[in-house]
């Protein structure tokens, strides 16, 4: 199944969706289109798709938001769009499938804010990460403060934001931006191989994977113990965990359903 519009692509084969942005000739710049295609995806999500792999046509993840959306905006209607795009992004990390980044080229503002609510993120040589809002006289909307911080820390945002600074790929993989760091051209197979892989995985354990782990790191130690032991009650109970156990035993792969 291939569903196309102006500003994202949506492709489905078998279990993965790949989502791409499609606005080549503005380094895929995040409108509000493309915001609303995000939305409509993740918020019913087709039926078989078991991770999502989220990328940019062109070169570029994205360079960000579009800028000529924002010139004149009264502060409701700002606070309004930042408030839409951290239900989008919170719809992203905690929609219930793992999303796997295939970054490429500029990785900046906005579209670092959308990478850091995936899950997994897969890097080129030539990615370039940057949070430029302080050089634009605005503040970030999108989630960066929370989502951002809590990869590279407060410190290192503030940092990048007050100065502009360039990391690069193999910078961000030492900050945590990068998970897996590929060669040039390598970025979108890396990316459906460890798609394939957590496709693999029991739904139910990636599903609470995504849910709870996120949750835990804003609790308190105690809760986010108690928090762990319902959701170990609750992946070590049903079909997935004798088949998960069986296929152990039987050393052989396991065949969740």
């Amino acid at each position: 199944m291939t569903d196309s519009n102006a500003v994202l692509e949506t492709r489905i084969e078998g279990e993965i969706a790949y989502l791409t942005f499609n606005r080549p000739e503005k380094r895929n710049a995040i409108n509000d289109a493309v915001i609303d295609g995000l939305r409509a995806f993740f918020s019913d999500i087709p039926a078989g798709v078991r991770v999502a792999i989220l990328s940019g046509s062109g070169g570029h993840f994205s360079a960000g938001l579009d800028l000529s959306e924002q010139v004149r905006r009264e502060p409701l209607d700002v606070m309004r769009h930042s408030r839409d795009w951290h239900a989008v992004a919170q719809r992203i990390q905690l929609g219930g499938i793992p999303v796997v980044a295939a970054m490429t080229g500029a990785v900046m503002g906005g579209g670092l804010e959308i990478a850091a609510a995936c899950h997994v993120r897969v890097a080129e040589p030539d990615v370039r990460f940057r949070m430029p809002e302080g050089q634009r006289g605005i503040f970030v909307g999108g989630g960066a403060s929370v989502r951002v911080a809590n990869i590279i820390g407060a410190d290192r945002l503030t940092e990048m934001m007050l100065t502009g600074r360039t990391y690069s790929a193999e910078e961000g993989e030492h900050l945590g931006l990068v998970h897996y760091l590929t060669e040039t051209g390598g970025a979108l197979g890396k990316a459906e191989e460890l798609a394939r892989q957590i496709a693999s995985n029991s739904s139910a354990v990636n599903y609470l994977v995504i849910q709870s782990i996120a949750r835990i790191a804003n609790m308190s130690a105690e809760d986010g113990l108690y928090t762990e032991s319902l959701a170990a009650a609750l992946s070590q109970t049903g079909a997935d965990a004798e088949e998960g156990l069986k296929a152990f035993l039987e050393k052989r792969q396991p065949k969740f359903g």
